[in-house]
């Protein structure tokens, strides 16, 4: 402790602080040798290994960009197929529905159809019985209403008569 403030009252300037300045000559020429040597031998390595991956980080993030930009692609592209699906669907429904009532007109048709025959073939028959006063059997009366029917009173045509 004493040497201190001996040191103290005999130094002026930087030695007034406690620095040796030889040995702070020193210490700056060790850094300066220190420093070329890192700077020449592990610097320029260190900078490319930080620019390969700072090149391997930006081609992960473009490669991820790309990903997402085609994820969103495929994801658009897979709805316009579900809503094409959904309005074939309902395409397919609505011309389903339409033939199942064309058909079911169709069928209706048929039907009035076969019951007018079949009322004019009752009425043919009630008239042939009033003309000449006597009734058909089954047979000759199922012969007789195919016999009208081939004629062509009704033909093929629905409404009666000759086409």
């Amino acid at each position: 402790m004493l040497a201190v403030p001996l040191l103290a009252e005999g130094a002026s300037g930087i030695g007034a602080l406690g620095v040796d300045l030889n040995s702070l000559i020193v210490y700056l020429i060790n850094f300066g040798v220190l420093l070329a040597i890192l700077y020449f031998f592990a610097y320029k390595k260190i900078l490319g290994v930080l620019d390969q991956r700072a090149g391997r980080i930006k081609e992960s993030l473009d490669e991820a960009e790309r990903v997402r930009i085609e994820s969103e692609e495929r994801q658009a592209e897979l709805q316009r197929a579900f809503d094409e699906g959904r309005e074939e669907s309902k395409r397919l429904l609505a011309e389903s529905r339409e033939m199942a009532e064309r058909e079911d007109i169709r069928r209706e048709r048929d039907a009035a159809i076969e019951d007018v025959r079949q009322q004019f073939a009752d009425l043919a028959v009630n008239a042939a019985e009033r003309i000449i006063h006597r009734s058909l059997d089954a047979k000759t009366h199922q012969s007789l209403i195919e016999e009208v029917l081939d004629d062509g009173v009704f033909g093929n045509n629905p409404v009666g008569g000759k086409e």
